[in-house]
Parts: C-alpha cells; structure tokens; sequence
C-alpha cells in the first residue's frame, strides 16, 4: 500500500512539472502560429472570394477554440474539424515573408481535439505542413511532437495496470479515443440545434426588414438586382441599404445612370467585370456619388470590353469568352479589361492556326492565377492567361469533344439540383436550402441525395446552408459540409 500511495505522489508530481513544462501563453501562441497566418489569412486571397470566405468562417473556430483553451477551469471537449485554403510555398526559400509564391493553393482539413495550447498549435502547424522548429525558441522546455497525432510526449510511460490500480486516466488512451470521435450530422445537429433557432429566431425582424429595403430600393432605382459578395449578417446587410437610401433622397439625380443595373456590396467600389455596379462596404457616401457620376464611362469601357471578347473568340475558331462570377474572382472592369487585352496581344503574335468557327458553341473563361488549363464539369475551358499559345492549341483540340459532351450535361445537371434543392426543402419543411460558391453542383447533388434518405426533424423551418464545415451562423444559419457523415 505504502508502495503504490508514494507512486500516486510521484505521479502527481510529475504530471504537474510535465504540464507546467509545456504552457505556452496565448500570446505565445500567436506568435508560434505566425506562419500559419500568413499561410492562410484571407486578406491574401483577395481575387479568390470562395477560398476566402472558407479562410474567414475557419479562423473565426479557430479563434473561438483556443480562446477557450485559455478560460480558467475550461473542461468542455468538443473535437473541431476546420479546413482552411492554404497558400503554396515555394520550394528553396528560406524566409517565411517570400515563402508563398502566387503559384496557388491547397486545402488542408484537420481536425483539433488537444486540451493545451502547445500541443494545439503543434497540430496546426504539422497539419499543414509548416515547421516547428521556431515553437521550441518559444519554450526552451516544450519538445515538438514530430508526430502529433500518433504519439505522447512523456518522459515516462507507466504500466496499464497502474492507472487500473489508481483510477487515473490514461492519456495515451484518451488520445486514441479522441481520434475515434467523428462528428456526424446527427450528432452535431443533435448538439446545435437549440443554438441555431434560437438566433434564427432572433435575426426573423431584421429577416423581414431587409426583404423589405431591398425590394423598395430595387423598386425606386429600378435595379435588376441587389446581391453582397460576401456572407455578411442581416444586421450589416440592413445596415448598407438604409446608407443606399439615405444617398437616395441626398443625390437623386445621379442615380438616373443606374436603371437597368445590378448593385452589388462588396470591398471596394466601381464596376465589376460582369457590368455590375460594385459598392465598397467600407467607402463614404462620396466614394459611392463618385462611382455613380462615372458611370456612363464604365459603359464605354464595357463596349471595348465586348469587342476584344470578339477579336479574341474569332482567333480561337468562334469560341465564347465568358465572365462566370461564380468561378472567377471579383474584377473590376479596368482589371477584366487588361487581362483580356494582354492575353489578346499575345494570341494574336502567335497567330494560331484555328479554323474559323471549328469551336462556335464553346465557352472559356480567363484566370489569371493557374498555370495549366483545365476543362470544368459544366463544359467551359478554364484558360491561364499566361498559357503558352502551342499548348493551349493542343489542349482545346484535345478536349473539344469532351467539353461538348459536358455542356449537353450541364443543364441536365442544373435541372437535377434544381429538383434535388426543392424536394429537400419540401422534405424537411426548411425555410430555405443554399449552397456556398465553392460548393459544386456534382457535390451538391450528392449532399441532397443523401439527406433524403435521412430522418432529420431537427431542420423544420431552419435555413440550411451547403458548405465545407459544420457552423451555426450569426442568424441561425445551418452550415454543413456536403460530404457530411
């Protein structure tokens, strides 16, 4: 007896000095994640809103997760799974400020379930692959776990029989229980539920006052349309109409050159590549006066525009140059219009050898942020403004077939998510069914599918939107991924 009661005192002792040894303070942490950051903040992902947006909801987790870490008596566990878009690294460069090149990203999905900020951050980073060596200059007693998600760091490992005889728990079983943990959709709706009608139910008046601004200014200004760029709360998106509004009664007369046209609130102000009229959520009143004084410039412009996506379609054998804002990022004109003219310059030095109208029916898009071509699941030919002309000859030719095939499919597919979205609804009684951009419709078929062959009473009356991860919105938003378990 004597034997095992000193034992228990050791083990106590040195539980203590170990997890003593390994705190690392909050902001320590946020210097230990620095690269990370850098890796994955959204203000880099700019000309990419689908990637960007998965980046913001990650991080606001993230966020949330280790500040809970740090509340005094924290003992709730919760495995979170996060994916972040995590920008490429060049492979011989040494300084983490010129690391990430513009060649593209990556996603990384991991899932956090540590109970300390060092073994937390340590995960992070060997998740995407970034080094820890700069983690021990932190805390000269901390030791990286080389692998994370396999091993614990202790000194000592006791027998299984001791925390049998004691009662302590193991911690290297607590680990393998924590990877079995896998959150499924039951689950999770099980557990946030509540949470969500309780904030959806809070956010209806606001619900109702937007619908309500929108369709007066749509109807005052005669809009086609009123859209935001990215999934700001219903409060904030209230809050931009009564501005509009308020700019409405101030300067009437310069809101004549809107007629006809879609606003859009976003980050900065002008006119996009699709010919909508951008407003920056972040500008003055006389930022906004300024853009709509100018638009009967944009319109000119935008009749240049059209005329080189002409001169470019007939270089390339009748094939249509197309702006899909769903896939490409949020130009302004003046950008949208030099990327057409440089990559016109240069077709028209190679001069290409297309047969005039051998590609009539077809459909490409311009990136300027890809190096190789691609064809997508709808059919359009997803070109790289720096492509070389001999390569891109070869790959249009080569895929001419298959991008016709996918076009006859792309509205059968369209029509199928379109039934799939609107039975679901019906089905579960929502209130609304959405998607995220990035949520491709192959993927959405397959998450709707899915869903109604589920018994799922949780969703009556709730807004359930498509996404990458599991999240409850500000106003009661469902988020799940759409390869939910």
């Amino acid at each position: 007896t004597f034997y095992y009661f000193v034992r228990l005192c050791l083990d106590k002792i040195l539980l203590q000095c170990i997890l003593q040894s390994r705190t690392l303070s909050g902001a320590d942490a946020i210097n230990a994640l620095r690269p990370f950051y850098f890796a994955v903040h959204p203000d880099f992902f700019g000309q990419h809103p689908k990637e960007r947006e998965v980046n913001e909801n990650s991080l606001k987790r993230l966020n949330g997760y280790l500040e809970n870490l740090q509340k005094p008596g924290f003992r709730s566990f919760k495995p979170t799974q996060l994916t972040f878009y995590v920008r490429e690294r060049e492979p011989n460069s040494s300084n983490v400020q010129e690391s990430f090149s513009a060649s593209g990203f990556r996603a990384v999905s991991f899932t956090l379930h540590t109970r300390d900020l060092l073994s937390t951050v340590l995960d992070i980073l060997n998740s995407c692959s970034l080094s820890t060596e700069h983690v021990q200059s932190l805390n000269l007693n901390s030791q990286p776990r080389k692998e994370a998600k396999n091993t614990v760091n202790r000194p000592i490992k006791w027998d299984k029989t001791y925390y049998s005889f004691t009662g302590f728990k193991d911690p290297e079983e607590e680990l393998e229980q924590a990877h079995r943990v896998e959150t499924t959709l039951l689950s999770w709706l099980d557990d946030n539920e509540a949470s969500a009608v309780k904030k959806l139910k809070k956010s209806l008046p606001l619900r109702k006052e937007l619908e309500r601004l929108k369709i007066e200014l749509s109807h005052e200004l005669q809009l086609s349309d009123i859209r935001w760029q990215r999934s700001w709360g219903i409060a904030h998106r209230c809050s931009q109409l009564h501005s509009l509004g308020r700019l409405v009664q101030q300067r009437p007369e310069i809101l004549e050159n809107v007629k006809g046209h879609t606003v859009v609130f976003t980050d900065r102000s002008g006119m996009s590549a699709a010919g909508h009229v951008m407003l920056g959520t972040m500008d003055v009143h006389h930022h906004w006066t300024k853009i709509f004084e100018r638009l009967p410039n944009y319109y000119k412009l935008q009749k240049r525009l059209l005329l080189l996506e002409d001169r470019i379609s007939q270089l390339l054998g009748g094939i249509q140059v197309v702006y899909i804002e769903e896939l490409q990022p949020l130009l302004t004109l003046e950008e949208y219009f030099e990327t057409l003219n440089s990559f016109y310059n240069k077709l028209r030095d190679s001069r290409l050898p297309f047969h005039p109208r051998s590609l009539r029916g077809l459909q490409m898009i311009l990136e300027s942020d890809r190096y190789a071509p691609s064809l997508h699941e709808f059919g359009h030919f997803m070109i790289p403004t720096v492509c070389d002309p001999a390569a891109l000859q070869w790959f249009i030719f080569s895929k001419a077939q298959e991008a016709r095939e996918n076009l006859k499919r792309k509205e059968e597919m369209m029509i199928t998510e379109k039934e799939l979205i609107n039975t679901s609804t019906e089905r579960f009684s929502l209130d609304r069914l959405y998607k995220e951009p990035s949520v491709s419709s192959a993927q959405m078929i397959d998450c709707c599918k899915r869903l109604l062959e589920e018994s799922l009473p949780y969703l009556q009356g709730m807004h359930l939107c498509v996404s990458h991860f599991y999240s409850v919105l500000q106003d009661g938003d469902l988020c799940i991924p759409w390869n939910w378990k």
